[in-house]
Order: C-alpha cells, then structure tokens, then sequence
C-alpha cells in the first residue's frame, strides 16, 4: 500500500508540473498581438485546456475560437469558442467536421490578423480533412497502428493523405500571422512531427512516405498512392512557432517527487522508445539487479513506446508495460513498477496505465490468469483490472509522452 501511495503522488506530482496553464501564459509573453483581429484554434488532447488558458489571458481580444479534441476531455464552455469532440486514435466525423470549422474561421483573414493555434499531442486524428474517402484514412491508419509504426512514421503518411496536415493548415490561414504554441508529445521536439505539424513546414519527403508505405506493406488506392509523392509545403514565413512542455518536465518533475519522499533517483532516459513489453521487462530486469539494495531507489523512463498487436484484447502501450514488469518482479522484495500516458488515457480505455509490484503474478495466478498469455493477447487491462492495478486519472488536460518508473523501498 505504501508503495502505491508513492506511485500515486509521483504521478500526480508529474503531472501537476505538465499542466498547459502556465505554460500557455510564458509562450503569450512572446506572441505580438498586433492592432487587427485575434482567432483562436486549439488541436489535441490538451486542446481545451489550452484555450481555456489562452482565454482567462486574452479575454475578449479573442473575437472567436474552435476547439477540438478528444471525446471526454471538455470540461465546459469556454467564451463564445465552438468545442468539437472527436475520434481518438482513428479520425471520425467530428475530425473531419472540426478541420472545417477552422479553415471557416481562418478563411477570409487579413495580413494584420493573428491566428493563436495551439497544438497538443493527438491533434493528427482529432483535427483532419482527409484527401482520400473516410474509409481508406480509417483503414490506413489502422494497418499503421497495426504493425507498429511509431509515431513519426505514421504523421508522415497521414500529412500526404490531409488538407491540413504538413504546413497546409499554416498556408489556409494566410495571409494572417500565425502564432503556434506546441505541447511537444514527440522524443526531440520535432515541430513539423507533433499532430503532423499543420502549421509547420514538412521536413519529411514524398521519398520518406513511400519507403514508410513499402516497409510495412500498406493497402493503398491509386490515389492515395499518388498523394504520398506529392511534396508539402517547406517555407511558412508568416508562421511563428513556440514548443512549451515536454516529457523532460515530465521526467524531472517525477524526480524532484521520488527525492522528496526519499529515493534516490535515476533518470535512466526521456526518448524511451520500443515495444511496451520490452520497457516493463527492461524494468524489472533492473529490479533484480538492485534487489539487494540497501537504499531506496527510483529509475526513470519518459518517452512513448508501442504496441505490437497480436491478440483482440483491451488494453494500451502502459498497461502492457506494466504487466510485462511484473513477470520479474516477482519475488523482489518492495518493488513497484507504475507506467501512466500523461494525459490521463492509455490506448482506447479508461485507465491512464498500469501499477504492478512483487505480489502482482502471484495474484493473478491465483485468479487463473497468465501473464504469457495476457500480453499475447494484448488483454492488459482485464489482467490489471482484476488484481486492481489500474490506474485511474481521468483526463488531465496535458499531453507531453508517457512515464514510467520502478520503485525499490527500503
């Protein structure tokens, strides 16, 4: 109980810290208003928590705004703004419908207007205007999250088959100013990467997006074939953009906690990037090595791993990690492994991840359940669920990677 309570703040504390409230308000101190019209457009997970920030800042000076992001993260009005929730991870029709009201509100703008757009991690599938039929985007963009590509390879594709995506949003809102402030959910920070950079200039290739599309062996129409050797734009000069928030902080934040409540802290890496199960055995590998500790300590992973599907079970990339722990876990005294999503949802569920300790396979045994045959299924979530190692969040309004992190009290 005790370690789960130590868990529980890290996580509260991490996330606290990753909140987009005062980051929003040091990016405004960069951003000239000017004397013309204001409009806001806010994309992503942190979507409305970003423009409620932007809004309790600018007040009227906003003339009108449209919010889009995922379903069950609005958490009210805010000013007169239109707030749309949409699909998560696959684009739907409320995607497509918020896509259209904001190329509404930036069409027709004059040069001495600004654009506020405010980008947060899930604005690919949230914010999209597909070039090809809905059904192809929803079926390539489950064959990508279907064999694994990560994050970076699938925004490469979807900016090819989008009217918004790849600096093409940026080049709608001319001849207006835009000012862009990022909520980096991406290892590195890559502007033209996070949502599929629609108001950053694409430093990906047609070349890149065929290779992606031949090294997994898409289905693809001939149009959609076509439409990843068109080029997007390289050059957006009326475009400035700010990243604020990244699982750096995160990271940091988790340490300053684990120092407070009395571990000694390592930092192993904020660019964790692998198969989910792969991080949960790496974990608990380290639990065995420092079993024998004399002192309590913390190790620390930041990043976004995948998952690679083999079964039709329920579950997200940090409830898998976790469950992959708990296998090594097993018999090491006061050991502990927690992974969360940031923005409080991990994979389609309701949980933000995973906690699983020494006890957690010897508690699963006892229900019948096999961590071997869980994980082969990808079924982390009724697995966890069962020996009460979800957790719980609900959305927190960021969205800057994932953390994961092992425990050995002392």
């Amino acid at each position: 109980m005790e370690l789960r309570k130590d868990a529980e703040e890290i996580i509260q504390g991490a996330i606290g810290a990753a909140l987009p409230d005062a980051a929003v308000r040091r990016a405004m101190e960069q951003c000239p208003l000017g004397e013309g019209k204001v409009v806001l457009v806010s994309v992503g997970k942190a979507a409305w928590q970003m423009a409620k920030a932007a809004a309790d800042l600018l007040g009227d000076r906003i003339s009108d705004g449209v919010v889009v992001t995922k379903y069950g993260h609005s958490m009210g009005p805010v000013s007169n703004f239109e707030i749309i929730e949409a699909g998560h991870p696959v684009p739907d029709e409320n995607s497509f419908r918020g896509a259209e009201a904001a190329i509404s509100l930036v069409s027709g703008l004059a040069p001495e207007d600004l654009v506020l757009f405010l980008v947060s991690g899930g604005g690919s599938a949230l914010f999209e205007k597909p070039l090809v039929s809905p059904e192809e985007l929803t079926d390539i963009t489950q064959q990508l999250l279907a064999c694994g590509a990560d994050i970076v390879e699938i925004n490469t594709i979807r900016k090819r088959i989008s009217a918004v995506k790849g600096g093409k949003f940026g080049q709608l809102c001319a001849p207006a100013r835009v000012f862009s402030i990022i909520l980096s959910d991406i290892l590195g920070d890559p502007l033209d990467m996070i949502a599929s950079g629609p108001a950053y200039p694409d430093s990906s290739t047609a070349a890149d997006a065929v290779a992606i599309a031949e090294k997994y062996h898409l289905r693809l129409s001939p149009e959609a074939r076509r439409l990843l050797e068109v080029e997007t734009p390289k050059k957006l000069d009326h475009v400035t953009s700010c990243v604020t928030g990244s699982v750096r902080q995160l990271c940091a934040s988790a340490k300053e906690t684990c120092e407070k409540l009395g571990y000694e802290p390592i930092i192993l890496t904020d660019c964790l990037s692998c198969e989910a199960r792969e991080a949960g055995a790496f974990l608990g590998a380290i639990a065995r090595t420092y079993g024998d500790s004399s002192r309590s300590m913390a190790f620390i992973a930041g990043g976004e791993t995948v998952v690679r599907l083999t079964g039709k079970g329920k579950g997200g990339r940090n409830q898998e990690l976790a469950l992959a722990a708990a296998e090594l876990l097993d018999g090491v005294e006061g050991a502990a492994v927690f992974s969360v999503g940031s923005d409080g949802t991990d994979g389609p569920t309701d949980a933000a991840g995973g906690y699983v300790d020494s006890f957690t396979k010897a508690a699963l045994k006892e229900k019948g359940i096999s961590i071997y045959e869980t994980l082969a299924e990808n079924d982390a979530y009724h697995a966890l669920q069962a020996v009460n190692g979800l957790i719980m969040t609900g959305p927190t309004g960021t969205n800057v990677n994932d953390l994961s992190v092992l425990l050995l009290k002392r």
